[in-house]
């Protein structure tokens, strides 16, 4: 399984490459290119399983969203 994956800020479309957590959720992000804070949408877990090309590990996995 990946722990890595690419999240992409809806704000400015910037993409950055980051390593997932496979024990907890990430609930905020900070763009590294615009500063916008980034939070899950509605349904959605963590913002790995919102912005970014894989999701999360737990879910990943076949298991609940954290």
């Amino acid at each position: 399984m990946s722990v890595k994956a690419n999240i992409t800020c809806p704000q400015c479309n910037h993409t950055h490459a980051e390593k997932m957590p496979t024990d907890s959720c990430v609930f905020f992000y900070q763009c590294t290119s615009c500063n916008a804070v980034l939070r899950p949408l509605a349904g959605d877990c963590c913002v790995y399983c919102s912005y970014a090309d894989i999701d999360c590990p737990p879910k990943a996995n076949g298991g609940d969203c954290c």
